[in-house]
């Protein structure tokens, strides 16, 4: 029989030391890879479920205005707007309102967000529109639509504010129930010509002079 002192003196100390250095560290390894884990299921989770919404907004180069009925205070604004959601939760969209300026003269009328699609004179006869309601955009998703403003009833002047040819200023604000933040794009646009019979029939476009599209995000 191998007596106890044999036996320890068979045993190597730097094996033994080895063997216990590796161990130390396979369980220290283990330890920062559950870590890692748990941190990114963490984030995975917000993400995933609870980032808050984060609404934001592009218009394109290009926008549409009209002034069908003469001596009249009604103007037709027709955007485009791309509404993406880069948060988890619902936002929810209650209403737009557009503020344009006339640089020139330093005067400003406000509109609201009336309805869908595209404005013409003769849908505008038969009311073939959908009329605007507040949007739910999802988390992580995006929808564009056509919004047509329309001049606000207590907003009576100037009568008209967009009849010369020139650059004018725009401010379209959305109203996002979640947050009190009030997502904002400014943007300006240009009528190249303006003829008060195109509105018998169509509209008139109103161009970026850079040609790019205009959003709420900060760029570098």
């Amino acid at each position: 029989m191998v007596r106890f002192a044999d036996r320890v003196r068979g045993v190597d100390p730097a094996e033994v030391a080895a063997h216990g250095v590796s161990a130390f560290e396979g369980g220290k390894l283990a330890a920062v890879l559950s870590l890692f884990a748990l941190l990114m299921s963490g984030y995975s989770l917000w993400e995933t479920s609870l980032k808050q919404a984060d609404v934001q907004i592009f218009v394109p180069p290009v926008i549409q205005y009209a002034a069908p009925y003469q001596n009249s205070n009604f103007e037709m604004i027709a955007v485009p707007v791309t509404l993406t959601n880069e948060g988890a939760r619902t936002a929810t969209i209650l209403s737009m309102q557009l503020a344009v300026t006339d640089p020139r003269t330093k005067q400003t009328k406000h509109f609201y967000a009336a309805d869908f699609g595209r404005w013409t004179m003769e849908r505008t006869r038969t009311g073939a529109y959908e009329p605007f309601a507040p949007l739910s955009l999802a988390g992580r998703s995006s929808r564009t639509e056509q919004v047509l403003f329309y001049t606000r009833g207590d907003d009576q002047k100037p009568n008209q504010l967009i009849e010369a040819v020139g650059q004018y200023s725009f401010e379209l604000i959305f109203d996002v129930a979640e947050g009190n933040a009030k997502p904002t794009v400014k943007f300006d646009r240009s009528l190249l010509f303006y003829d008060a019979r195109a509105f018998n029939d169509r509209t008139l476009p109103m161009y970026s002079a850079d040609w790019q599209s205009a959003s709420n995000t900060k760029r570098d």
